[in-house]
Order: structure tokens, then sequence, then C-alpha cells
């Protein structure tokens, strides 16, 4: 009974997303940008790449690949910062506006599947955003040499996928609580920023506080990751966020089922 609801909601969540102009909107921008980019980031890193064979400085293979992920991911994920909370600004707020959420709240269906369902909705859309990129990935990753680390590859877009339902998860909540999507993008939008910049904040303060405000950083750990070092504790802070942000929308949407009631 709860599979058949939370697939019932993760569908209509994710297959509202190809019904909305805005939706589409979003995903081409993210392709022209993020295609820009990728473009140019590889062109330069080959460019540089024959300069140096031309001019006999290159005596040893050049990690290409490893080059190229360092790089772009550090694009995507500040692309991500501006486009994650447009995806998630609505996932309440349009409920709340159309006076939906009232049906949604006192429905049998508990407010953890509902928020569970909406989570794998939009995060199912953002890969498909992602889908073009990595088709290219493979692309270009099939002819590197030297060949490809695939631990570095897994590790990078894993890292990815945790920090976007992270990012995600925390706007869902803070969209549970308004019905202006304009007000939700901004707050997820400040929030977000506030914890990617944590470790830039902790650098000022004195211990024990530096340490405490420094872990609970999102950038300084999708950076480990990216780069391949493989840091449990990061995992950790990454399904953190995703189950608190899972947990504050159960508990914003009990709060409107108790003031309704």
């Amino acid at each position: 009974m709860i599979l058949t609801n939370l697939a019932a909601i993760f569908r209509k969540e994710f297959q509202s997303y190809f019904a909305s102009p805005f939706a589409y909107i979003i995903a081409a921008v993210f392709w022209l940008i993020g295609g820009f980019f990728f473009s140019a980031i590889l062109e330069e890193i080959l460019q540089t790449l024959s300069f140096f064979e031309q001019s006999g400085q290159l005596s040893v293979p050049v990690d290409v690949a490893g080059q190229f992920i360092d790089s772009f991911f550090a694009v995507i994920i500040s692309l991500l910062l501006v486009l994650l909370p447009a995806l998630s600004m609505g996932l309440y707020s349009e409920e709340r506006k159309r006076g939906t959420l009232e049906l949604l709240a006192t429905s049998p269906v508990t407010n953890w599947v509902v928020a569970v369902g909406k989570l794998l909705g939009v995060l199912a859309f953002f890969i498909v955003l992602m889908i073009p990129f990595w088709i290219y990935e493979i692309i270009i990753f099939s002819n590197a040499s030297p060949p490809v680390n695939l631990n570095i590859i897994l590790l990078s877009h894993g890292a990815l996928i945790l920090v976007a339902t992270a990012i995600l998860s925390l706007g869902m909540f803070i969209s549970s609580l308004t019905d202006s999507g304009i007000l939700a993008y901004i707050l997820t939008f400040v929030l977000i920023l506030f914890l990617w910049i944590m470790d830039a904040i902790a650098a000022n303060l004195q211990e024990p506080f530096k340490s405490i405000v420094s872990s609970l950083s999102l950038f300084d750990r999708y950076t480990d990751l990216v780069r391949g070092v493989l840091d449990v504790s990061s995992i950790v802070l990454f399904i953190s966020y995703i189950l608190l942000g899972i947990f504050l929308t159960a508990q914003s949407i009990e709060a409107f089922r108790y003031q309704r009631s």
C-alpha cells in the first residue's frame, strides 16, 4: 500500500514537470549554459595539452578526464545553486496556492510518503536534465588516454546527485511554508548559499566552533568526493540534510493539518 501510494505521488510529480512550460525553460537554460561550459572547458584543456606537446614540455601523460571533471563539476554545482531552488519552489507552494494542500494533508497517505514521493519526482526530473551531459562524457571519456579512473567518475557523479537531493529536500521544506513560489525560491537560495560558504565563515571562528561549522559545509564535502576522496562522513552529512528536509516537510504539513482541523 505504501509503495503504491509512493509510486503514484512520484509519477504525478515527475509527469507534472513535462506539462509545465517553466520546466522546459529551466531545461533549455541549463542545457545552453552547461553545454557552453562543457565545450569551453574541454577545448581549453585540449588546447593547453596541444601547446605543451608541440613545445616538447609534455613528459608524462596528462589526466585530461580528471582535469575536466574538476573544472566542469565546479561549474555545474554553481549552476545548480540557481537551478535547483527553481525546481523545488513549487513542490508545495503550488499546492497551497491552488488550495489542494488541504486535501493532501487530510488524505490517508502519510506526510512522509507524500514528501518522499515529491522529492523522488523532482530528483528524477533533475536526472533527466543531466542525461545529455552524461552521454557527452561517455563519448569523450571512452577515448581518454590514460584511461579514466572509474572510481573518480562514480564518486563525482554520486556526489552531484547527493548534493542535488539535499538541496531539493531542503527546498521542499521551505516550499511547504509558503504559497509564494518566488519567496520559496529566494529563501532556498539564501539557505543553500549559507550552507555552501560555511567553510569561509568557519575560517573566522575559533575552536571548537571552527571545526563544527566547517563540518556542516556542503562545498568542502562535495569537492572532496569529486576529487575521488571517499569519506564516509561526507556521505553521512548529505544523507542527514536529505532526511532533515523530509522530516521538516512532514512536520510542516502536519502543522498545517492541525491548523485546519
